[in-house]
């Protein structure tokens, strides 16, 4: 496997089961190992709704933006910051990566600004310290990230996962940046894959109706993180055994952007 900065960015979805998270974290642990110098940022909104359900709190959304009340703050940092971040840890401490946990509040490693006073505490990220990343990695350490942030007035704010995933890949300087989701990759009007994307056919596709909510959101994401600097960014599927290495080694997976 090919060498370098990886930032690989896993959905809630993913992480929810045990065995799937568990193969995940063989797979970049592997890479971990092949040298690349890997960090990983997750989400967790499955965990989050569910959580908060059982609690009686009515997840309520906004263009896609969960409106964040203090109450969503504090399950914030139990479930992305506590559970899934900790299991996703552990299992991949158990897969041989010295992995640690952290959160965009850490060394302000993704300091945010409030983007909407209607959103409650939803963040915008607007710089990011990479070099607590490169620290780590350059330690043999694996960073993995929560989607959480904060300011230097200490407030804690909720951050869309793969925009936390765009600000770090950024600031870590990552040259390839993967999005692991529950589709095999970015599809066409008529449900066919389509293995190559310019920035160009992006927009078409968001501006015909074909890429809309979690799709659409992925493309906007990748975009940012070519203009930040990723010369390559993929969105491919987490239930295919071997995607990792797939991706690195330059085999036919998903669907990626060249910047």
């Amino acid at each position: 496997m090919a060498a370098g900065r990886i930032l690989v960015k896993l959905g809630g979805t993913l992480l929810d089961e045990a065995e799937p998270r568990r193969r995940l974290a063989r797979e970049i642990a592997e890479l971990a190992a092949s040298g690349a110098h890997l960090t990983v940022v997750h989400g967790g909104g499955k965990q989050m709704t569910r959580y908060l359900a059982e609690r009686g709190v009515e997840s309520r959304f906004v263009n896609g933006l969960r409106v964040t009340t203090p109450e969503v703050v504090d399950a914030l940092l139990k479930i992305f910051a506590g559970s899934v971040n900790h299991e996703l840890v552990a299992s991949l401490v158990e897969a041989g990566a010295m992995a640690v946990g952290l959160s965009g509040i850490d060394a302000l490693l993704a300091e945010a600004e409030r983007m909407d006073e209607r959103l409650g505490a939803v963040g915008r990220v607007v710089r990011s310290n990479g070099g607590v990343l490169e620290t780590l990695t350059r330690a043999g350490y694996l960073p993995v990230v929560a989607c959480v942030a904060g300011d230097r007035a200490g407030n804690i704010y909720n951050v869309n996962a793969d925009q936390m995933a765009v600000a770090c890949a950024g600031g870590f300087g990552a040259g390839r940046l993967v999005f692991l989701t529950d589709v095999e990759g970015v599809l066409d009007g008529s449900k066919a894959l389509l293995p190559r994307l310019t920035r160009a056919a992006c927009r078409e596709l968001i501006a015909t109706g074909v890429a809309t909510g979690g799709m659409q959101a992925k493309l906007e994401a990748a975009m940012a993180a070519l203009d930040a600097g990723a010369g390559h960014v993929h969105i491919v599927g987490g239930a295919r055994p071997g995607v990792l290495a797939a991706v690195v080694n330059g085999e036919p997976a998903g669907t990626v952007l060249e910047g």
